[in-house]
């Protein structure tokens, strides 16, 4: 993923900035958005631990993750960044990332009792240390997960401990079939599944290069469920992330989650400086179906 700002930037930020600086800005009900997807809400977390990323769980709570979600045993073998979270079968998945010299990336996966389990993954060549996020099929089986900058690709893992080839209490975890997409796509920050062949995916891309619209939320439908060997995507760009806020600059679109019970999405976007203290989480429902 891109720089992050220091776990001690924000929290002298937060000390200093409130949340009306954010909440000021909300604007008035949005119009359909491409893709069939309508602007339903806007709520509102402190970025220190909720900026990186979210993700629902069966009683309709959300999990949020930030840079002071990090444990310190963790950060202290140094898994400095943590990504967009996902849930399955009562079990936390998170992507972590080390420093600019990292040769692995790691994934923390935390039983509905509270156990945690650390899967480690020596990255192969050519790999990017990145680890955006964690994103787990419906059927608790293929954890997907994707690099920073242009890519052709996102990766798929069996899901740690809910797959039964993976060790049963952490260790060494090996790339299964990637997911090849159709077109590149660029900073992705997180992805989540709609169904067992789609995923919505939050870009952080604000060229508008490959896409039309700034910081696009993107749709990837897959020629099949994932089955651990490789698969095509179809990337389509859905609607551009909401950049609402008081502060002028460069806004961040993070974490993204699709709550398939409540047919609920949800995209974060942090503002500019100082307003980046609070990020926004905008909802979504969809206009047909």
């Amino acid at each position: 993923m891109s720089p992050k700002r220091s776990l001690r930037a924000s929290a002298a930020l937060l000390g200093a900035v409130s949340l009306a600086l954010t909440t000021a800005s909300a604007a008035s009900a949005a119009p359909r958005s491409p893709g069939g997807w309508q602007e339903s809400g806007t709520s509102y977390v402190n970025s220190l631990t909720g900026s990186q990323g979210l993700a629902s769980r069966a009683d309709g709570g959300l999990l949020y993750r930030g840079l002071g979600s990090i444990p310190l045993d963790l950060r202290i073998k140094g898994w400095g960044h943590i990504g967009d979270p996902d849930i399955a079968k009562g079990h936390t998945f998170d992507a972590y990332q080390g420093g600019d010299d990292a040769k692995s990336k790691m994934y923390a996966v935390t039983t509905p009792g509270g156990q945690r389990y650390l899967y480690e993954h020596p990255l192969d060549a050519g790999e990017k240390l990145n680890n955006s996020f964690a994103a787990v099929s419906p059927d608790a089986q293929w954890l997907v997960s994707g690099e920073w900058g242009d890519q052709n690709r996102l990766q798929v893992f069996p899901a740690p401990l809910l797959n039964s080839s993976t060790p049963p209490a952490g260790g060494t975890l090996a790339q299964a079939g990637q997911i090849s997409l159709d077109k590149p796509v660029r900073d992705i920050q997180g992805c989540d599944f709609a169904s067992d062949t789609r995923l919505v995916c939050a870009s952080n891309d604000a060229s508008k290069e490959l896409f039309p619209v700034d910081r696009p939320v993107l749709q990837v439908d897959l020629e099949r469920p994932l089955d651990g060997k490789p698969v095509t995507g179809h990337v389509s760009s859905l609607f551009a992330s909401p950049q609402r806020s008081i502060c002028s600059g460069g806004f961040e679109t993070e974490g993204v989650d699709y709550d398939s019970e409540r047919r609920t999405l949800r995209v974060e976007v942090v503002p500019p400086s100082p307003c980046l203290v609070t990020t926004a989480v905008y909802s979504y429902r969809p206009t047909t179906g």
